[in-house]
């Protein structure tokens, strides 16, 4: 079972749109998804079609030991995946885990003595290096981390990198980058393909081959609270999400 945290402290670099669109591709191949919403934003859960409001028995129930894994989540049929919905509340579970013993475990003790079973589990994760981020990291075997071409992205990525090195000496050994994916790029600007080129030189070893397009379609589908590739399979940003998912597969080889 493979645990992705899908990270980047900065917002607005496609990082929840990233974690659904993977969710959807990776189960139209027959894998068993998971898509943690750890974000007290919720937009996962609103991406995915479910009304926070309606919302019972959240994450933030789940991380405070209020209800069972099975009270949580949610089986979307209509996407083949399945879904931890978070709501606002979700900034208790911030205050809380601080006062709690062996408190960077608590999501990953969750997940891994759940009675489903899953080969992904996508985390979106607050853009913030906060508890429920290193819960997330702790739970993890892996991180992909999504950039947007623009001015300050690199100074980011190295301090996320540094947090990433701390939590493998401290809380998980096994955590690895699995890889950079380039987000909202426009190959029209020159900033974004200077930034590019920078995070070639830098992180070549680590650099999905796939770049995500700035793309209407990817814009719009969360409004209708689905995946781009449901909204629009044929769109360019729904066919770099498939790409994206292949690479992802690959590495399981």
């Amino acid at each position: 079972m493979e645990i992705l945290s899908i990270v980047n402290q900065k917002g607005g670099v496609g990082k929840t749109t990233t974690c659904i669109n993977l969710a959807a591709s990776l189960s139209t191949t027959k894998r068993r998804v998971l898509l943690v919403d750890l974000d007290p934003q919720s937009n996962a859960t609103k991406g995915c079609g479910i009304n926070s409001s309606d919302v019972i028995s959240s994450i933030n129930e789940l991380l405070l030991k209020r209800c069972k894994f099975t009270d949580t989540v949610r089986h979307l049929q209509s996407f083949s995946f399945d879904v931890l919905p978070a709501t606002p509340q979700l900034t208790e579970s911030e205050v809380m885990l601080l006062a709690s013993e062996k408190k960077e475990y608590v999501l990953k003790d969750i997940l891994l003595n759940s009675n489903l079973t899953y080969d992904y589990i996508l985390i979106d994760c607050p853009p913030s290096l906060n508890i429920l981020t290193v819960n997330a990291l702790t739970a993890s075997t892996g991180v992909i981390i999504p950039v947007q071409c623009e001015y300050f992205a690199l100074q980011g990525l190295s301090e996320l990198v540094n947090t990433i090195d701390t939590i493998k000496k401290s809380s998980n050994q096994s955590i690895q980058i699995k890889g950079i994916i380039r987000t909202m790029f426009d190959s029209r600007n020159n900033l974004s393909n200077d930034v590019s080129n920078q995070l070639i030189k830098y992180f070549k070893q680590k650099l999905f081959k796939t770049k995500i397009p700035r793309n209407i379609t990817v814009a719009e589908s969360p409004s209708h609270g689905m995946p781009v590739t449901v909204y629009d399979p044929s769109s360019k940003g729904s066919l770099a999400y498939l790409s994206l998912t292949g690479e992802i597969l690959k590495q399981e080889i």
